[in-house]
């Protein structure tokens, strides 16, 4: 699907991209939606995993706000390009279906639900009040998913490796800014 798109995926070509039988592939799943969803929960699980594994070693909110954010943008041995395609594709297929829709923002609630615990407990460490912080992540997940987006369809335009940086340093500016507790 990342590849072909929704549209133009197969359940055959997705059978044959897995090396899986179309038959074992039917007997799983009754069409082609169910694999979307199916990919969707992969997705979602390859990204928290990718956090876990970053946010295990920190010690300190700044550490684990820079964890999240690494695990969504930064590249590593763990980087999946399709999966990120993949995500676009579903991005953009939950704008026409409201199944896909329903799952899609499911997986952004929780990822946003996160963010926004990471977030208090970075403002708190730097002993700043944690105001408007639905507004900030929504911006925050805003790039993330703008990121993605771009390095799936305009990758020449982007400098190498700079969202998570980018991110970070916004962020860490961001906070600067709000008033002392």
């Amino acid at each position: 699907m990342a590849k072909a798109g929704y549209a133009g995926a197969t359940v055959a070509a997705i059978a044959r991209h897995a090396e899986l039988a179309p038959g074992l592939v039917h007997y799983h799943f009754k069409d082609k939606r169910e694999i979307l969803v199916a990919l969707v929960d992969s997705l979602a699980g390859y990204a928290h995993q990718r956090y876990e594994s970053r946010a295990a070693a920190a010690e300190t909110a700044e550490q684990r706000l820079q964890a999240y954010i690494a695990a969504h943008l930064a590249y590593g041995s763990d980087a999946q390009p399709d999966a990120v395609a993949a995500w676009v594709m579903i991005g953009e297929q939950s704008a026409h279906d409201p199944d896909v829709r329903e799952v899609y923002q499911a997986v952004l609630a929780a990822q946003m639900k996160l963010l926004k615990g990471l977030l208090r407990q970075r403002f708190a460490e730097r002993g700043r009040r944690a105001r408007g912080l639905d507004a900030l992540v929504a911006g925050i997940t805003c790039f993330i998913q703008g990121a993605f987006t771009l390095s799936t369809t305009a990758r020449p335009l982007l400098p190498t490796a700079f969202a998570a940086p980018t991110l970070i340093a916004w962020v860490e500016r961001y906070i600067d800014g709000e008033e002392e507790r």
